[in-house]
């Protein structure tokens, strides 16, 4: 039989407790809906897998000793793309097991960095302007003794096992891509996807250049050449020929090969790997099961296996894609390919209930019809009730904090107004910026009060509200809140700023 693995990575930030205990935004949410740029970000790009703080490292040390306690082998631990930003991942274990695993993950890393004076965030998007934290889903079919059938082997052309099941990996993303998508909705993860840090919202495959080249040719039905990976010149004549892999990791896409595997980079950091790789299993087992019905039958195995190969790759290579799948270009060719696009949670949602995808679940025993109905009811209320606690977060800082420190800062000035004629001016511009953020905290109050209004017995529609309304006024109150604070005296700001959230430890 065939078993489902998978090797989860979790990223997570961490943030002083003491500092974390000033933010209202992120004791609530998560993450922080306000929030000036610090003058250092990620730009250098000298964080990622740099050296490990003292303080950190010894909290991974008590990490992994709880971890190996409940039975989780993490292994893989370092620092990520921005400040204070990490990552750990467990070993390879079935598809189950990893579940459990990345669950106890998520609860251990919040219980050991509280006894570090530490707080770990697993939003996907704790802090504007660098990168957020992803779930990479590191996923792979295995026999039940252990042999990997996504394993490539010395030359894969000639590999029909693996060409097989490649194959069923294409056309099983192809056809549910909007489920797929789906699994991986929420108001956080709207915040990353698409953002330059993870996949956009167009699921793809990548599997590099030799492995389309074989997929190409065969279903050309031409002669493959032996095409078992280039070789890697270290450059020096008393160093080794290393062989390079056949495919060049490329991070812009959502579903990738990785040399045995494949890396659905798609799942949020805060949000367990069930659902993802329930829906992954649930279509290759569709597409699997078509396979075996013609090959059970066919006299000639191999001949079949060809076959097959070739017609999913003419039907469904729209779905392959080794560029930048950050580009605007990707996203007007992948309308071309007619693969669709869902940049929101709601959209996304909605496509649990399209028939195809209930009968699919139900097909496979996954879900009933009512379950499925279920599920999608659940996620549209998460997804509005995330954006209606934000909302409300952003008018008790704004208004309770934010608009008192501006108004002492133009009281202050105004003071010196009288001394100076230089001051008089700059207390007008702090009146305006006061003004403006004022005012769009108000807007913002009015959009929520009306998707509040939508009937409850419409979740779905109450989503749909609060993305179209809500959201478009928190990125107003967002920006003129953020103006205020790039002004305004540190010393009257209420709250820490990202210099000393990010920079800290």
């Amino acid at each position: 039989r065939a078993v489902p693995t998978v090797g989860a990575e979790q990223e997570y930030f961490l943030v002083e407790r003491e500092l974390f205990e000033k933010r209202l935004d992120l004791k609530l949410c998560g993450r922080t809906l306000y929030g000036a740029p610090a003058p250092k970000g990620q730009e250098l790009e000298d964080h990622y897998y740099g050296s490990i703080p003292d303080r950190v490292s010894a909290f991974m040390r008590e990490l992994n000793l709880e971890l190996w306690r409940l039975g989780v082998p993490s292994k893989t631990q370092h620092k990520e793309v921005a400040p204070n930003q990490y990552e750990i991942a467990s070993v390879y274990s079935t598809a189950n097991l990893a579940a459990d695993a990345n669950q106890l993950v998520m609860e251990t890393l919040q219980k050991v960095a509280g006894r570090h004076g530490l707080v770990a965030l697993l939003h996907e998007k704790p802090f504007a302007g660098v990168n957020g934290s992803g779930k990479h889903n590191n996923w792979s079919l295995a026999t039940d003794s252990g042999v990997n059938l996504l394993e490539p082997g010395a030359n894969p052309a000639e590999n029909a096992r693996f060409l097989l099941f490649v194959a069923a990996v294409v056309e099983a993303v192809d056809r549910y891509a909007p489920l797929l998508r789906a699994t991986v909705a929420g108001a956080g993860n709207d915040l990353r996807l698409g953002a330059n840090e993870a996949p956009p919202a167009i699921v793809s495959v990548f599997l590099g250049r030799q492995l389309e080249d074989i997929f190409e040719k065969l279903s050309c039905g031409e002669k493959v050449e032996d095409a078992c990976g280039e070789t890697l010149e270290i450059g020096h004549t008393l160093l080794p020929k290393l062989p390079k892999d056949l495919s060049d990791r490329n991070r812009t896409s959502p579903f990738a090969f990785t040399g045995n595997k494949f890396e659905f980079r798609m799942p949020a950091s805060s949000e367990s790997i069930s659902g993802p790789n329930t829906v992954l299993n649930a279509a290759m087992a569709e597409v699997l099961s078509g396979f075996s019905g013609e090959l059970e039958k066919a006299a000639d195995v191999n001949a079949a296996i060809a076959a097959i190969v070739a017609r999913v790759w003419k039907d469904h290579k729209r779905v392959v894609f080794d560029g930048n799948g950050y580009s605007e270009e990707w996203k007007a060719e992948a309308a071309r390919r007619g693969l669709p696009n869902l940049a929101s949670t709601p959209e996304a949602v909605a496509e649990y209930l399209r028939e195809e995808h209930v009968a699919l679940l139900e097909r496979h025993g996954v879900f009933t019809r009512g379950e499925v109905e279920a599920v999608c009811h659940i996620e549209f209320e998460r997804y509005w009730k995330r954006v209606a606690i934000e909302a409300a977060a952003m008018v008790e800082m704004g208004r309770r904090q934010i608009v008192p420190a501006g108004d002492e800062w133009v009281s202050d000035l105004a003071m010196l107004s009288e001394v100076s004629a230089h001051y008089a001016k700059r207390a007008e511009d702090a009146a305006d910026l006061v003004e403006a953020f004022a005012a769009a905290v108000d807007e913002l109050e009015r959009e929520a009060a009306a998707a509040r209004a939508v009937s409850e017995e419409n979740p779905g529609a109450r989503a749909a509200a609060y993305r179209a309304k809500v959201v478009p006024a928190m990125a107003r109150v967002r920006a003129a809140g953020d103006a205020l604070e790039r002004a305004c005296p540190a010393k009257l700001w209420p709250f820490p700023g990202y210099s000393e959230l990010l920079f800290s430890i």
